[in-house]
């Protein structure tokens, strides 16, 4: 069993949890976590140092800045390009004596506060490349940071935006996958599943990275070749065949 991920202390949950420009258009969304957005709140609303947060969130001062960095880039992009923001998911659990300060409670299901169930677009024991054409995912529940099960879930040939409803109907809160479309971006924040894309490699290691915070993906991941004809693979030339470490179609 892999050891257990200390979760982020949170004193307040966001009370909206979804931000759309008004001149949008099909911009996919951008999400961040919640203990991300406690990070912003804590530092930027509150005026906390990098080690007042980290103690209020019962976290290394390390931590703080990465998650902080992290959404404070997010965030610049979706002022820049006019993206949706989403915050939603993460691995935090809620202060006890805060916990009547909780709108969005909809994040944290009654009776288990510290459960998640994370999905990933799945092949072979790899991170399927192209979400819209993913026959299955390994799906893995969680529960204190620690992965208690997992199994493979099949899509049944269903298309981009019949994934979103099949993974909402397996109470998904979170996607890990490769390249994904705006319109499958979008259905995706709909569903309030938070989207972590342009990811490569082993399923269960960027789980696990996921879980320690430090999986590497692509808060732009995009794929824009969802027209192209048979024999293309995503992870070819742009779905996850960057050689930056980009994952998305651009």
């Amino acid at each position: 069993m892999s050891r257990p991920t200390k979760l982020k202390r949170i004193h307040a949950l966001p009370a909206v949890s979804r931000f759309i420009p008004e001149a949008a258009g099909d911009n996919p969304p951008v999400a961040i976590t919640i203990e991300e957005y406690e990070c912003i709140r804590l530092m930027d609303y509150e005026g906390m140092t990098q080690e007042e947060c980290a103690r209020v969130m019962g976290v290394a001062r390390t931590t703080v800045q990465a998650l902080y960095v992290a959404a404070r880039k997010r965030i610049a992009g979706c002022l820049v390009e006019a993206r949706p923001l989403v915050i939603t998911g993460g691995s935090f659990e809620l202060c006890k004596a805060c916990s009547s300060h909780a709108p969005f409670r909809r994040l944290v299901k009654e009776g288990s506060e510290h459960t998640m169930k994370l999905a990933v677009t799945y092949e072979n024991g790899q991170i399927f490349q192209h979400f819209g054409h993913t026959s299955q995912f390994k799906v893995y529940t969680i529960e204190e940071g620690v992965i208690q099960e997992s199994h493979v879930l099949s899509s049944n040939g269903a298309g981009h935006g019949a994934l979103a409803t099949l993974l909402q109907e397996a109470d998904i809160d979170t996607l890990i996958c490769g390249g994904i479309g705006a319109g499958a971006q979008n259905a995706l924040a709909n569903a309030g599943i938070a989207l972590y894309g342009g990811v490569q490699g082993d399923a269960d290691t960027a789980v696990h990275a996921f879980l320690d915070g430090k999986l590497a993906y692509d808060p732009a991941v995009r794929c824009n070749h969802h027209d192209h004809g048979e024999g293309h693979t995503c992870g070819s030339h742009g779905c996850g065949g960057h050689g930056h470490g980009h994952g998305g179609c651009h």
